[in-house]
């Protein structure tokens, strides 16, 4: 049923431009298009966010992206559009994108590689939409950035959090699949000002969002003090307790950023296997997300014995000092 009305939706979206391009009469077919990128914007991913098909919706995504990129082209000042093409972007980047080239590395890396470069492109299409968006209200944004980042976010308000986040989510997300890109690695310094601005103006942003993008970006925060195990947990912690433990993500985020790096397979597969009991008709609004990333949860459980070097012997086993 969802499935069908999502359809219905995307041949009524289609029409509906048809007609508003048919209209004469630039102002009257600008109001029509704006009017239009409104109900897009509002709609863009909640449209698709109670579906239990990621393939399908996957397979929908690219037509609803280059819709609302057309209308960008009409009316290019349109916050909200930025808004839903920049998280829109990112969003198929990494669950249709990225997640695919990491599954399919071991058997034909070259592929993989490929992938990945079309996941940074598209990453990096996401980022600039998201500076157009805070461009409009903060002129100069984006330059500023450059020059001296921590200064340039503290325009930022609360109402920008959404386009801060999503423009932090994408440019981190570039550079996680560019390490041999040493001009795009260099702007970290950029991403951890915009998500720690986020961070700060509305921690509880959609549901823990910051949180659960800090639970992996802290293992490569630069100067930080201590071990990054603790601040990682200290945000899964927050982003369970925001969402009720009702979200797999913030369990699969801490199993790869930290359980990983720590060797720790018992807890590797504890967060995994809570993430999969997950029953995703709890919380439909959550539905594709947790559908998503529980597939991500079973192909890491796939991977384990990759991941983790010790036998599960010499691990418990190990002399103590």
């Amino acid at each position: 049923m969802n499935s069908e009305l999502h359809l219905r939706s995307g041949l009524a979206l289609a029409l509906l431009l048809a007609l508003v391009s048919s209209i004469t009469g630039c102002s009257i077919k600008k109001i029509a298009i704006s009017k239009l990128g409104d109900s897009l914007a509002s709609q863009s991913t909640s449209s698709f966010a109670t579906d239990e098909d990621p393939e399908l919706v996957g397979d929908a995504l690219p037509f609803a992206l280059k819709l609302m990129e057309g209308l960008l082209d009409q009316v290019p000042n349109h916050r909200g559009l930025l808004f839903a093409t920049s998280s829109g972007f990112t969003q198929y980047s990494y669950v249709w994108v990225q997640q695919p080239a990491d599954e399919i590395e071991q058997v034909d890396v070259e592929r993989a590689k490929i992938m990945r470069l079309r996941a940074r492109n598209l990453y990096l299409r996401a980022r600039d939409y998201g500076i157009r968006g805070l461009e409009l209200k903060h002129r100069g944004f984006g330059a500023a950035l450059r020059r001296d980042p921590k200064s340039a976010v503290l325009v930022g308000r609360k109402s920008d959090v959404p386009l801060l986040y999503w423009t932090a989510a994408s440019w981190g997300a570039a550079i996680s699949v560019s390490k041999d890109d040493p001009d795009l690695v260099a702007d970290q310094l950029i991403v951890e000002a915009l998500i720690d601005r986020s961070l700060q103006l509305d921690p509880g942003f959609d549901n823990g969002a910051i949180h659960n993008f800090l639970i992996t970006y802290e293992s490569a925060r630069q100067g930080a003090k201590g071990d990054f195990t603790a601040r990682s947990r200290e945000h899964f912690n927050v982003a369970v307790e925001l969402t009720g433990g009702q979200l797999a993500s913030p369990y699969v985020s801490m199993a790869e950023a930290v359980s990983v790096s720590k060797q720790d397979r018992t807890e590797f597969e504890s967060l995994l296997k809570r993430a999969l009991a997950i029953d995703t008709n709890v919380r439909p609004e959550w539905r594709l997300n947790n559908k998503v990333m529980q597939r991500r949860a079973r192909w890491l459980l796939s991977q384990e014995d990759d991941l983790f070097l010790a036998e599960r012997g010499e691990e418990h086993n190990a002399p103590h000092n």
